[in-house]
């Protein structure tokens, strides 16, 4: 795997403790509980501390609370996305209130995206002209 330099500043923030989503969804995919795939919290890839990521899938998770919304924040975030996404990574993200509230659907739809199962199908009614 390669490595990337983190700045200590970045570095620093990477032991912050973590928040009750992030804490849920750990223990849905720490010690390969989440169809065999290998996730490290508080993994540094660029100049970044990414919250989740499986490096074997290339498939990194961000949980993202209120703070996210405002412009300045998604201006960041956007920017920390492409750059991520330059070195081979897709990053999904997830509201800390979806993870809280249905933890099933978000662990369902890391696992689609990172192809280890097909996406449901339509309903019927979708299926019918």
């Amino acid at each position: 795997m390669t490595h990337h330099r983190v700045s200590p500043a970045n570095r620093g923030n990477a032991r912050k403790a973590m928040t009750d989503a992030e804490l849920k969804l750990w223990n849905e995919v720490r010690a390969d509980r989440l169809m065999g795939m290998a996730f490290r919290r508080q993994m540094p890839i660029a100049d970044y501390i990414v919250d989740f990521a499986c490096p074997s899938k290339k498939l990194i998770v961000e949980l993202d609370g209120s703070q996210h919304s405002s412009p300045d924040v998604s201006a960041s975030d956007a920017a920390r996305t492409t750059k991520l996404e330059a070195l081979g990574w897709t990053i999904l993200r997830f509201w800390n209130d979806d993870v809280i509230r249905d933890i099933d659907n978000v662990c369902r739809h890391i696992v689609i995206v990172a192809g280890l199962a097909a996406a449901p199908a339509p309903p019927m009614e979708e299926l019918v002209p």
